[in-house]
């Protein structure tokens, strides 16, 4: 009689699952560099040899060598089209090595690219490539007689995964996340709340795997106990890693993993096994101590109040976050001058544009946030001055370029707590525009993703759902090009920004009214605010510098046959034929759209006033 994961669930017993394959691949001199799925293919009788080891150390769950056979991380060795072709090979190996004395489940790992709301991978285009992962794991004779989706830090992609598996099977699924120092997911996710969700979407055996040692994934499964029924499972690694010459090595010996899966025992988990840095020997002194302990089962009451934000804090409506946002939300037209911050660290010119734009009455004063990728002094900082010294609101732009999840965290929740209540998500210019080519970009989401953070924000939670206590009041913008090479794809993302929560667009600068008409006419059925974003042409060198150098800008060439006439005639006629041209787009189309901003060339105040006095 064949084991299956179902039986060993039914059973009520304790079950130990096998240890790291990498580690044992690595032992044997394949590196990082290669890819270990394709060893299914290349190096069979290899794979299925580490397989009996641990069969022979007395594991009863054997996962298959796939962990990263999915169509985007085999992509990146060229072998995305033999994802279905590799899955099962490894499956067959499993199971030639099982010898029918375990169960053998197919090992699902995460596609190692972010997926929505946070990264540019649709959740159905993960949903799909997960399922080819599972059709070639369900394909091998009988195949895997379970799944273990192992070592997500993002819910949501797991969530994809066990959709995926659904789909295609109803065999029983392992579904564990992974954890750092702090206890927490990479996005901030505690394993009491993503305990719950896990059972919600109904996986089998709920747990934690891979990234710390086995005194934090006790912690976890201590916790997880008390909010569900499922059974738990704890995968920890062999310690953190040491690096001792060229090779990485795991110091936490086989009897110190053993006395650890003994308490997690002890705490409620009914399988465990190890992760990265575990052999054979580990797992051999782990099934010695699984032999004298029994599972503690105990009733469990769930608790989704335990997670809850706290009674009574709910989202700000717009009209209340900011005036910005109180006349977007009434429908009034609303006026602003994009003010560029200084190279250096003298804010006083800055203030004193600043100053006269209060004067004239605009509305609020817009910040970039490293522009082309230049160095000046930071957005948030600017903003946060000028609000203080001036007296006027700012929409504060914001970059992904520069920072990664967690920076733009700690910078979006300072800036909330400094008084800032306008900001307007960008992606960023990459650093090779500008003077500092060599510079890192870090993009650990873009625009989408950060417009789902903020959002959140909003409703007072976190990235990974964790309540934050009073919300941000962000009136959150996002950018948009009407003039778009690829105007589809534009529109599809700026589609995923409205949902994402965007309240407020603005547009590149514009220089063709039918250009926009026709666009604003395909985004209507997104009903949020757009504003229109027109730039005052000081020079005909001006006008070529925006239609060529600069990404994202459109200059028609009436435009520049206009400014080239003009420049024929001096300086003072073109910029004063460039601050008719943007007069004139100001005319037309201040009453198709709800705001508009207009940039001031150089620093040059007077000039986009003129815009609005025309």
């Amino acid at each position: 009689m064949t084991i299956t994961l179902r039986d060993l669930l039914n059973d009520g017993k304790v079950h130990v699952l096998d240890g790291a394959m990498g580690t044992m691949l690595y032992s044997k001199g394949f590196f990082l560099n290669v890819c270990y799925d394709e060893l299914n293919l290349k190096q069979p009788k290899l794979v299925q040899e580490v397989h009996a080891a641990y069969v022979r150390a007395g594991a009863e769950i054997l996962e298959t060598n796939t962990f990263g056979a999915n169509p985007v991380k085999l992509g990146s060795f060229g072998l995305a089209d033999d994802t279905e072709k590799i899955n099962q090979a490894a499956a067959e190996l499993a199971r030639a090595a099982s010898g029918g004395q375990t169960s053998v489940v197919g090992a699902i790992g995460p596609l190692g690219v972010r997926i929505e709301p946070f990264g540019a991978l649709a959740r159905e285009e993960a949903f799909a490539h997960f399922q080819r992962q599972v059709t070639g794991l369900v394909a091998a004779g009988r195949g895997v007689d379970g799944f273990i989706l192992e070592t997500f830090s993002d819910v949501d992609e797991l969530h994809e995964a066990l959709r995926a598996v659904r789909s295609l099977s109803d065999l029983p699924v392992i579904a564990q996340m992974t954890i750092g120092d702090d206890g927490l997911t990479h996005y901030g996710t505690a394993p009491e709340t993503f305990a719950q969700q896990l059972a919600e979407w109904g996986a089998d055996v709920i747990g934690v795997n891979c990234s710390v040692g086995p005194a934090g994934v006790l912690e976890a499964v201590e916790k997880m106990v008390k909010v569900t029924d499922r059974p738990i499972s704890a995968v920890p690694n062999a310690g953190l890693p040491k690096d001792v010459g060229d090779r990485k090595i795991y110091l936490a010996s086989p009897e110190y993993m053993a006395s650890y899966a003994r308490r997690m025992i002890e705490a409620g988990a009914r399988i465990v096994g190890g992760c990265c840095g575990t052999t054979p020997e580990h797992i051999k002194k782990i099934r010695d101590y699984v032999a004298s302990v029994v599972p503690r089962h105990q009733p469990v009451v769930v608790s989704r109040e335990a997670v809850a934000p706290p009674a009574g804090v709910a989202a700000v409506p717009l009209a209340r976050r900011s005036c910005f946002g109180a006349k977007l939300a009434a429908g009034q037209l609303v006026t602003s001058v994009e003010i560029v911050p200084p190279r250096g660290v003298d804010p006083a010119p800055m203030f004193a544009q600043c100053r006269a734009l209060k004067a004239a009455g605009v509305d609020a004063v817009n910040v970039p946030d490293g522009p082309r990728a230049q160095s000046r002094m930071g957005a948030l900082l600017s903003s946060i001055m000028i609000q203080r010294e001036v007296g006027i609101e700012t929409v504060t732009h914001y970059s992904c370029r520069d920072r990664n999840l967690l920076g733009m965290l700690s910078d979006v929740l300072g800036a909330a707590a400094a008084g800032l209540r306008n900001i307007l998500i960008i992606t960023g210019d990459p650093p090779k525009m500008g003077p500092y080519p060599d510079a890192t970009a870090v993009f650990d989401i873009d625009a989408i993703g950060l417009t789902n953070l903020v959002y959140r924000l909003n409703h007072g939670l976190d990235p990974g759902n964790n309540p934050i206590g009073q919300p941000t009041e962000f009136a959150i913008g996002v950018g948009v090009n009407p003039a778009a090479i690829d105007l589809d794809r534009e529109l599809s993302r700026f589609a995923w920004k409205v949902d994402a929560g965007a309240d407020f667009a603005v547009t590149q600068p514009v220089f063709d009214p039918k250009q926009l008409a026709d666009f604003l006419k395909r985004v209507e059925q997104f009903r949020i605010p757009i504003v229109a974003g027109i730039w005052p042409l000081v020079s005909l060198r001006n006008a070529e510098f925006l239609a060529n150098e600069v990404p994202g800008v459109s200059v028609p060439e009436t435009v520049l046959a206009r400014m080239k006439q003009a420049q024929e005639k001096g300086k003072e006629a073109a910029l004063a034929e460039g601050v008719a041209i943007a007069r004139e787009m100001f005319q037309q189309v201040k009453g198709a759209v709800q705001g508009i901003q207009v940039s001031a060339p150089f620093g040059r105040v007077e000039v986009a006033l003129e815009v609005f006095g025309g």
